[in-house]
C-alpha cells in the first residue's frame, strides 16, 4: 500500500465469510496487519548473506592470487609429460615394425597426465566458483586434507618447506560444503607457509577423532608466531599482518567452521611457530552464521588445543 507521502506499507489480511443457513453471504470476518517491519527484515537478512556470500568467494578469489606461480608449475608437469608421451607413441609407430603394446603404453600414459591435468583445474574451479547456496553432501575430511596437500605441495617445496600429516584412520564421515572445508584449509595452510618463509620449517597436518564426536583438525607451523600483544585479534575482520592481506581470511574461515557446528581457534606452540585448530562435529545441524557474527571476532580458548 503507497501512502500520500509515498511511503510503502506492507500489508496481511486474511478472511473469511459468514454465511447463513440458506447459504447466503451475512457478513466477512476478517484480519488486517501491518507486516513492513518484517518484510524489512526479511529483506536486510537476505542482503547480509548476499554480503557474507561475496566476501568469501573475494577471499576464495584473493588466495588463489598467491597460487598463481605454483599452480603453473602443477600445471606443466602433467602437460609436458603428455608431449613427451605422444612423441614417444609417434616414435613407437614410426618403426619400419610399429610396436603396438609400447605405443598402446604411450597413449595410456597420455590419458593419465591429461586426466591429472584436467583434475588440477577442475579443482580450481569448483574453489573459486560464486554461489549462495550451502551445498552440503557427506564428505572424508581426510581426502579434503589431501585435496589441499595436492594443491599446496609446489608452493610449499619452492620455499623449502616439507609437510607433514598425521591423519586418524576410519574417520567417520561428516555432513558439509566441501567447497568451504576446503577455503578453511587453504587459508591455514597458506597462513602456515607464508609464516615460514623466511625461516623453512615444517608445517604438519593433524586429523583426529574424540569420544565427544568431535573432529578435530589442526594444521602446526613452526614460523614466527602470533603477533605479540595482538593474538586476540587475529580472527577480527580486517586485522591483518600482511602488507597485501585483506583481513578476512580468519575471520571468515572461523565463520565458516562455527556454520558447520565448530570452533577455531590459535595458540603458540611451546617452541617456534603457531597451532591453528577446528573442530567439526559429527553430529552437524544445517545452519546460517549471520554476518554479524563473522565480523566479530574471537580467539577459542586453548583448553582444548593438542599442539604435538
Amino acid at each position: 500500500m503507497v501512502q500520500p507521502d509515498g511511503a510503502v506499507r506492507y500489508i496481511q489480511t486474511t478472511g473469511h465469510p459468514v454465511l447463513d443457513s440458506n447459504g447466503e453471504v451475512l457478513e466477512y470476518v476478517g484480519t488486517v496487519m501491518d507486516v513492513t517491519e518484517r518484510k524489512r527484515a526479511e529483506g536486510e537478512r537476505e542482503r547480509l548473506h548476499q554480503i557474507e556470500a561475496d566476501l568469501a568467494h573475494i577471499n576464495r578469489v584473493s588466495m588463489l592470487g598467491e597460487l598463481a606461480a605454483s599452480l603453473a608449475h602443477e600445471l606443466k608437469q602433467p602437460l609436458t609429460a603428455v608431449m613427451t608421451n605422444a612423441k614417444t607413441c609417434s616414435r613407437w609407430l614410426a618403426r619400419d615394425e610399429p610396436d603396438v603394446a609400447e605405443a598402446r603404453a604411450a597413449a595410456q600414459w597420455i590419458v593419465d597426465d591429461a586426466t591429472r591435468a584436467a583434475e588440477i583445474i577442475d579443482r580450481l574451479r569448483a574453489f573459486y566458483r560464486k554461489g549462495i547456496s550451502v551445498e552440503r553432501e557427506l564428505v572424508n575430511v581426510n581426502d579434503v586434507l589431501g585435496e589441499i596437500l595436492d594443491l599446496l605441495r609446489s608452493e610449499a617445496y619452492r620455499y623449502s618447506i616439507s609437510m607433514r600429516t598425521d591423519f586418524a584412520a576410519d574417520l567417520p564421515k561428516i555432513r558439509a560444503d566441501r567447497v568451504q572445508l576446503q577455503q578453511v584449509l587453504l587459508n591455514l595452510m597458506l597462513n602456515g607457509i607464508e609464516a615460514m618463509k623466511g625461516a623453512p620449517g615444517e608445517l604438519t597436518i593433524k586429523s583426529e577423532l574424540r569420544q565427544d564426536s568431535q573432529l578435530p583438525i589442526s594444521v602446526i607451523d613452526a614460523g614466527v608466531g602470533l603477533p605479540p600483544g595482538k593474538a586476540d585479534q587475529i580472527f577480527n575482520a580486517f586485522f591483518t599482518t600482511k602488507p597485501q592481506g585483506s583481513g578476512m581470511g580468519l575471520a571468515i574461515s572461523r565463520s565458516i567452521v562455527e556454520s558447520h557446528g565448530g570452533h577455531l581457534w590459535a595458540t603458540p606452540n611451546s617452541g617456534r611457530g603457531t597451532t591453528f585448530q577446528f573442530t567439526l562435529s559429527t553430529r552437524v545441524e544445517d545452519a546460517k552464521v549471520p554476518l554479524g557474527e563473522l565480523m566479530s571476532g574471537r580467539v577459542w580458548p586453548g583448553s582444548d588445543t593438542s599442539s604435538t
